[in-house]
């Protein structure tokens, strides 16, 4: 793989592991997406529940491909020893980027019994370092739906403690379920991000570029 991105990122309570059929296996994956419960999660989401492991194969397959073009990393997530299901595949967040916008764009789901944990922002915590200080990057957006007011409640709290805020509403901009539908985006600068953190993350997160489950 690719040593642009490390392959193990570890916050206080999760531990994050390049997503790709090494390190994650399909079936397990598959379990997981195929469930009915996952519609929960795909309400709001471009894509839905996988019908085989054909499906799960070729997103670990894209996932594993992007990496190594350096065009996005995206990591199993993984609660740490101490949390309810520690162990457990509870989903997968990441980033995708523009090199030539010097731009990186979150991305995140769980499976709904990790809702409301406060995981996503301890996630986009350390992607945001990681995009700043390791891949010199300048500005850090995401993205919800704007009828999906659990994101909405979630990515504002992050953003308003990285020093970022909401950009507006971009129309038509993503296809959920056929249908084109309104986001709202959000962005923080490396600027803002130093004044409201002091870019200190030294002591909150641990990377591992050589990295195993």
């Amino acid at each position: 793989m690719s040593g642009l991105f490390p392959e193990v990122v570890e916050t206080d309570r999760l531990r994050l592991v390049a997503a790709n059929p090494d390190t994650v296996h399909l079936l397990d994956v598959y379990d997981i997406c195929s469930k009915p419960e996952i519609d929960e999660v795909t309400t709001y989401m471009p894509w839905s529940r996988h019908e085989t492991p054909k499906i799960t194969k070729d997103f670990l397959d894209d996932c594993a491909s992007k990496w190594d073009d350096a065009e996005s990393a995206q990591f199993a997530v993984f609660p740490k020893s101490g949390e309810d299901g520690a162990g457990e595949l509870a989903g997968f967040g990441g980033t995708h980027i523009d090199w030539n916008r010097r731009t990186a764009t979150l991305g995140f789901w769980l499976r709904p019994r990790y809702w409301g944990r406060g995981y996503s922002g301890e996630r986009a915590t350390a992607l945001t370092a990681l995009a700043f200080d390791v891949l010199d990057l300048e500005l850090v957006t995401v993205s919800h739906v704007a009828e999906n007011e659990k994101s909405r409640r979630a990515i504002e709290k992050y953003m308003d403690e990285l020093g970022g805020s909401r950009d507006g509403r971009d129309r038509n901009s993503i296809v959920v379920a056929d249908d084109p539908t309104d986001e709202l985006r959000y962005s923080v600068s490396r600027e803002e991000w130093v004044t409201a953190t002091g870019g200190d993350y030294d002591a909150e997160f641990h990377w591992d570029w050589n990295g195993s489950r």
